[in-house]
Order: C-alpha cells, then sequence, then structure tokens
C-alpha cells in the first residue's frame, strides 16, 4: 500500500489545473450526492477521510471537491473584499471548492472531472472567504447547453445555496457559520480560479 501511495499524484498538489484553465478545469471529487459522510482530502497524505457526517438532510446537490493547485489566500480574499465593501477579509487557506453539475450519477468520490465554470457563490465561512465555483461536467448531455448560473432553474440554485448555508449547522439550532454574499457568473469565477492560481503559487513556489 505505501508503494502504491507514492505512486499516485497528490490530487491537491501533483495534478494540473487543466491545459484550458480557467475556462475549462480539473476538477478532484471528494464526495458525490449519495455520501452521507463529509470527505475532505487530507492536505499532507493527499488521502480522502472523514471530515464529519452529514447533518440531517443536507446532501451535496452534486459531485463536490476542489481544484488543483489553487489556494485561497490573499489575492482570492481580496476579490470578495472589494465586493462586498469589507476590508482585512482574509482567505480560508484551502484549495478553491467547486461543485460540478451533471445529470449522470457519480457513484464514488476520489476522481478527476474535467468542467466548465458556470460562476460561483461568494461564501463567507465564519468571517472567512471560502468561495463555492459551480461548474457543468464537460460535454454533459443535459447541463451542457448552460452558459451562466443565470441559465440555470430557480430550484437548482435554491438547492445550492441551502447547502452550502446548512451543511455546516451543528445539531442545535446556533448561529449560521457560513452567509453567501455573492452571486457571480462565469467571468468573475474565471477571475477567481487565476487569483487562486497565483496564491498557489506564492503559497508553494
Amino acid at each position: 500500500m505505501t508503494e502504491r501511495n507514492n505512486m499516485m499524484a497528490h490530487p491537491w498538489h501533483g495534478i494540473e489545473a487543466g491545459p484550458n484553465s480557467p475556462e475549462i478545469i480539473n476538477v478532484y471529487v471528494e464526495l458525490v450526492p449519495q455520501d452521507g459522510i463529509k470527505y475532505e482530502l487530507d492536505k499532507k497524505s493527499g488521502l480522502l477521510k472523514v471530515d464529519r457526517p452529514q447533518r440531517f438532510s443536507s446532501y451535496s446537490p452534486a459531485p463536490y471537491g476542489m481544484m488543483p493547485r489553487t489556494f485561497c489566500g490573499e489575492r482570492v480574499s481580496s476579490i470578495m473584499a472589494e465586493d462586498i465593501g469589507e476590508a482585512d477579509l482574509e482567505g480560508d487557506s484551502d484549495p478553491l471548492d467547486v461543485m460540478v453539475l451533471t445529470e449522470k450519477i457519480v457513484p464514488h468520490g476520489d476522481i478527476l472531472m474535467t468542467a466548465r465554470p458556470l460562476g460561483g457563490l461568494g461564501l463567507l465561512d465564519r468571517g472567512e472567504a471560502d468561495d463555492k465555483i459551480i461548474a457543468v461536467l464537460k460535454d454533459d448531455s443535459v447541463y451542457n447547453q448552460y452558459s451562466c448560473l443565470e441559465d440555470l432553474p430557480e430550484g437548482i440554485m435554491t438547492r445550492i445555496k441551502h447547502y452550502f448555508l446548512s451543511y455546516k449547522t451543528g445539531p442545535e439550532a446556533d448561529e449560521p457559520k457560513c452567509v453567501v454574499k455573492t452571486v457571480y457568473g462565469s467571468e468573475k469565477a474565471c477571475q477567481l480560479i487565476e487569483a487562486a492560481q497565483k496564491d498557489y503559487q506564492d503559497k508553494f513556489a
């Protein structure tokens, strides 16, 4: 097992963002809608680990993971800070999160998908910038027709927002940990992806 792991590319550091990034990107999928467990990449080992059980009915609407070789640092946080007029905002120091819409059933995570960004949610998680890029699986037979978030049916966007607003809610009623501050289109999503790639270079070069 050790030999095999030494030969595998680290999902965060060992995989390219994609030759046509930011318009077409690679996404490492950590969890899928069927998962009752919230899985997350262990940044040191590159293995998937159990982060926490999903609360109540809070299941991801679509495959969800992160974009390799991105980092939410100063450049990423400055984009949201400018949009919402809030100074001294910090990034969450994680890879950029991506949800990939597809009509296909993806049975498990720990896979790579090629996706096209439609836009994203400018989300604050405990006061830190934690943007969520919303993309579609490249050449998906249903979702490939959409070019921006405004094209999506209202019910899909409502479900996506509900997931991110509730997926960190505890068993007791408490103050929401996540707040959606902005919703943006594909142009801003591409700008954010490029910023996250530059933050990654600054952090790990």
